[in-house]
C-alpha cells in the first residue's frame, strides 16, 4: 500500500476519534447535570392547570384570604381510638409544640413550612373514636430542596408520620397521615425511585437483550455506552431547560424521558449496526463499509426521529402544563438519541474495527446471511397467501380493537393513583369512617358577601354537600367564641364539605352540580379546592385528547408521505397503526379490569398511549417500508416487500423486544398510571413488530403491488 494510500485511510480513523473525544467531553458537561434532574421536579398537579380555569381562578383569590397571604396544602392526621377530654388537651398540647420538630435528614424545622398564625390542633369525631389535626403546610414545602438535596414535602410527611405514630403508641392511640399533602409526598416518593431502580432496571434489560441479540461478549457496549451518553446529553439538556423555568419536569416525565432515550436509541443502533454488518459482507473496507451503512440507515433514523419528536411537540398545545411539558422533554431525548447513534456510534464501530462483532466476525464475502432461516420462511408464506394473511390478521386486530370501546379512562383519584396502598391512602379510608368524606379538604366557594345565605342554601340542596361553614378571621377553636367572617373586597369563601372522599371520581362529577348551582345565582361565583382541581384537569385531558390527536395523524402522514414519495403507502401505514393503537387499547381494558385489577385509566391515558404508540409503531413500519422502497427500486415492487421483510425482519423485532421491554419496566415504579403506560407500549410495540409489520403491511403491500407507491414513478416497477 503506498503512503498516499495510507494516509488516505487513516483520515476516516482520526475523524472517528475525534468525535468520541468530542463526546467524551460533552458527557463530562451534561453528565453531572443528568444526575441533579430530580431536583428541578414539579409534582403539583395544581400548578399544571392553565390560568383560565375556573379552580385556577378561584385558587389566586383564596389565597388572600390566608394570614400571609400563602396558599395552603391541606395534609391531615387522624388518630384512632377511645377519645375523652384529657386525650384531646394531651394532643393539643403536643400538637403545639410541632412546628420546633426538625424535618428528618436535617436541621430545618417544621415551622418553617407551616403557615403563620394557623394553630395546628386537633378535633373530634362525633362517635367519639376519632381525631383529626390538619397540618397547614405551605406550596413551598412542595417545590423546595432541604440542604440534602431532598423534596421537603415527602421528608416533611416522614417526620410527622414518625411523630404522630410514636405519640399514638404513647397515649393508646394508631395514627395516618393523610390529606393532599400526604398523598403529593407519598406520590414523590413514587417518583424518587426514577434514579435509581427505574435506570438501572432498564440498563440491565437493554443489556441482557443486547447480549441474545448479537450473541457477543464485547459488541453489545458499544451501542449500550451510546445509549447512555445520549440519555445524560438529554438529561442535561432538560435540566438546563427546567431550571430556568423554560419547560416544566415532573417525576412522571423524568420517568418516560429515560426508558424513552434508552429503547429509542437502542432501536436506532440495531438498524445501524444491523446494516453496517450486512455492507460489511460487501466492502473489504470497514470506512466504505460504515459509509454504505450510513447512506441506508441516515433517512430511516431520522424521519423515524423526526415523526415521534414532532409528534411529542405537538403536546405544546395541551392545556395542561405537564402534558405540555414531556413535549419538549421526551423531543429532546429523541434528538440526542439520533444524534448519538449517528455520530458517535459509527465512529465508536469504524474505531474498534471488524473484531467487535468476535465471535461472529462478518468477512468480505459478498455473503447475505439475512437471506436465510426464519424471515426467509416469513417472506414465502407472505409470497404466497398475501390476501388471506392480511385478511384474518385485520379481522383479529378489528375484534381487539373492539374492547376499546369498554376501556375506563374517566379519571383516577389520587388513592387509586398507586399500584400498592400508601399510609395516605389508607387514612383516606379511614378518616371517612368517622368524619364527612371531604373534611380538612372543603371545596371553597367564593362569593359576594351579599349573596351568602342564597348560595348556602343552593349547597344545602346538593345530597353530596354534608356541611357548610364560612372562613373566619381566626381559626374556630374548641370552646372558645366563633369569630367573624372574613370579607376581603366584599368577597366571602364557602367552605363546602362533601360526604365523598374528596380525592375520588364521584367527588370530581359533583363539581359540576355545585357550579350548576352556584351560577344560576350569579355567574362570576368561583369554586375552587383540590377536588375542583382534579375535575378541571379531568376536563382539561379530554380537551387535549380531541384536539391533539387529529393535529398528529396529520402530521405523521405528512412525514410518511415525504419520505416514501407516495400517497397511498403513507395512508397504508398509517392506518394500519392506528388500527393496532385501538386494538392495544382493546388488550389494555381486558388486562387492566381482569388481570390487573385497576380501577381505572388516568383521561390522559389515550393520549400518552397514542403519542407513544402510534409515533414508535410506525417507526417499524418506517424501517421496512424504506428497504422496501430501496429494494423495489432494483428489483421491482413484490419481490422488493419480499426482500425488505426478510433482510430487516431480525433486526426489526429485535428493536421491537429491546422497546417493549424498556417501556416494561416502567411497571417496577408503585404508580398506576406508569404501569398501564409501560403495559400498553411494551404490547403495542411487539404487536406492531410481530403482526403489523410482519404480516399486515408485507401482505398488504404485496397484494397492491406497485400501485402502492403512487403517485411517484416507482409505480412502474412491477
Amino acid at each position: 500500500m503506498t503512503s498516499a494510500m495510507m494516509k488516505k485511510s487513516r483520515r476516516p480513523f482520526i475523524t472517528a476519534l475525534i468525535v468520541i473525544f468530542l463526546w467524551f467531553g460533552a458527557s463530562g458537561v451534561f453528565g453531572p447535570l443528568f444526575g441533579k434532574l430530580s431536583t428541578v421536579q414539579e409534582n403539583d398537579s395544581s400548578q399544571f392547570l392553565p390560568q383560565s380555569a375556573e379552580s385556577t381562578k378561584a385558587a389566586k383569590i383564596i389565597t388572600r384570604f390566608s394570614a400571609d397571604q400563602t396558599q395552603t396544602i391541606p395534609t391531615l392526621v387522624l388518630f384512632l381510638g377511645e377519645v375523652n377530654v384529657d386525650k384531646i388537651s394531651g394532643l393539643n398540647a403536643h400538637l403545639a409544640t410541632l412546628g420546633s420538630t426538625p424535618i428528618i435528614g436535617s436541621d430545618v424545622a417544621i415551622s418553617k413550612y407551616l403557615i403563620p398564625g394557623q394553630p395546628v390542633f386537633a378535633f373530634p369525631s362525633e362517635d367519639k373514636k376519632a381525631l383529626l389535626a390538619s397540618v397547614p403546610l405551605t406550596f413551598a414545602s412542595a417545590q423546595d430542596l432541604l440542604p440534602n438535596d431532598k423534596p421537603v414535602l415527602p421528608e416533611i410527611i416522614k417526620t410527622l408520620r414518625a411523630d404522630s405514630a410514636a405519640y399514638a403508641a404513647a397515649n393508646g392511640l394508631t395514627a395516618n397521615v393523610t390529606g393532599v399533602g400526604a398523598l403529593l409526598g407519598d406520590l414523590f416518593g413514587a417518583f424518587g425511585g426514577i434514579d435509581s431502580s427505574l435506570l438501572l432496571t432498564t440498563l440491565g434489560v437493554v443489556a441482557f437483550i443486547l447480549i441474545i441479540v448479537y450473541r457477543s461478549p464485547i459488541l453489545w457496549i458499544l451501542p449500550l455506552f451510546a445509549a447512555v451518553i445520549a440519555l445524560s446529553t438529554a438529561g442535561g439538556l432538560v435540566y438546563l431547560l427546567a431550571k430556568n423555568n423554560v419547560i416544566d419536569l415532573n417525576g412522571q416525565s423524568q420517568g418516560i424521558l429515560s426508558v424513552l432515550v434508552l429503547g429509542a436509541a437502542t432501536d436506532y443502533a440495531l438498524l445501524l449496526i444491523s446494516r453496517y454488518r450486512e455492507e460489511l459482507h460487501h466492502y473489504e473496507s470497514r470506512f466504505d463499509a460504515m459509509k454504505a451503512a450510513y447512506r441506508g440507515v441516515f433517512e430511516p433514523i431520522l424521519a423515524s426521529g423526526s415523526t415521534v419528536a414532532v409528534s411529542l411537540l405537538v403536546l405544546l398545545l395541551s392545556d395542561l402544563s405537564s402534558n405540555a411539558g414531556l413535549g419538549p422533554v421526551g423531543a429532546v431525548g429523541i434528538a440526542a438519541s439520533m444524534i448519538t447513534i449517528l455520530t458517535l456510534l459509527p465512529a465508536l464501530l469504524v474505531a474498534f474495527g471488524r473484531w467487535i462483532f468476535w465471535p461472529r466476525i462478518p468477512r468480505f464475502d459478498d455473503a447475505n446471511p439475512q437471506l436465510e432461516g426464519t424471515w426467509a420462511k416469513i417472506g414465502e408464506a407472505v409470497e404466497k397467501r398475501p390476501r388471506k394473511l392480511w385478511m384474518i390478521t385485520a379481522v383479529g386486530l378489528v375484534i381487539l380493537a373492539g374492547f376499546s370501546t369498554t376501556l375506563n379512562a374517566k379519571g383516577l383519584s389520587t388513592a387509586d393513583s398507586f399500584t400498592k396502598k400508601q399510609d395516605s391512602v389508607v387514612g383516606l379510608e379511614l378518616l371517612g369512617e368517622h368524619f364527612p368524606g371531604g373534611a380538612g379538604q372543603p371545596t371553597e366557594v367564593i362569593v359576594k358577601q351579599s349573596q351568602v345565605d342564597q348560595v348556602l342554601a343552593a349547597l344545602g340542596t346538593i345530597q353530596e354537600v354534608a356541611s357548610t361553614d364560612l372562613v373566619r378571621v381566626a381559626p374556630v377553636l374548641p370552646g372558645q367564641p366563633v369569630p367573624a367572617v372574613k370579607v376581603l373586597d366584599g368577597q366571602v369563601v364557602i367552605n363546602a364539605t362533601l360526604s365523598l372522599n374528596p380525592d375520588s371520581v364521584a367527588a370530581r362529577d359533583v363539581i359540576p352540580v355545585i357550579r350548576d348551582a352556584v351560577h344560576a345565582i350569579d355567574p362570576s361565583i368561583l369554586v375552587g379546592g383540590s377536588t375542583a382541581v382534579a375535575f378541571d384537569t379531568d376536563v382539561s385531558s379530554a380537551r387535549d385528547n380531541r384536539t391533539i390527536i387529529p393535529i398528529v395523524l396529520v402530521l405523521i402522514t405528512l412525514i410518511l408521505g415525504l419520505l416514501l414519495r407516495s400517497v397511498i403507502s403513507a395512508l397504508l401505514l398509517l392506518s394500519t397503526v392506528v388500527l393496532s393503537y385501538f386494538a392495544t387499547l382493546g388488550a389494555c381494558q381486558l388486562v387492566f379490569e381482569n388481570i390487573f385489577h385497576f380501577k381505572g385509566a388516568d383521561t390522559s391515558f389515550p393520549l400518552f398511549a397514542f403519542i407513544f404508540l402510534v409515533a414508535l409503531g410506525i417507526d417499524y413500519n418506517i424501517f421496512l417500508m424504506t428497504r422496501v422502497r430501496e429494494e423495489s427500486a432494483k428489483i421491482g415492487t413484490r419481490k422488493g416487500v419480499i426482500k425488505g421483510l426478510t433482510v430487516t425482519g431480525g433486526v426489526i423485532t429485535s428493536a421491537g423486544i429491546v422497546l417493549a421491554a424498556t417501556f416494561g419496566v416502567l411497571g417496577i415504579l408503585p404508580l398506576v398510571f406508569l404501569a398501564e403506560l409501560g403495559f400498553a407500549v411494551a404490547f403495542g410495540v411487539l404487536l406492531d413488530t410481530i403482526i403489523v409489520r410482519s404480516i399486515l403491511v408485507p401482505a398488504l403491500s404485496y397484494d397492491i403491488g406497485s400501485k402502492i407507491w403512487w403517485p411517484s414513478k416507482l409505480q412502474n416497477n412491477k
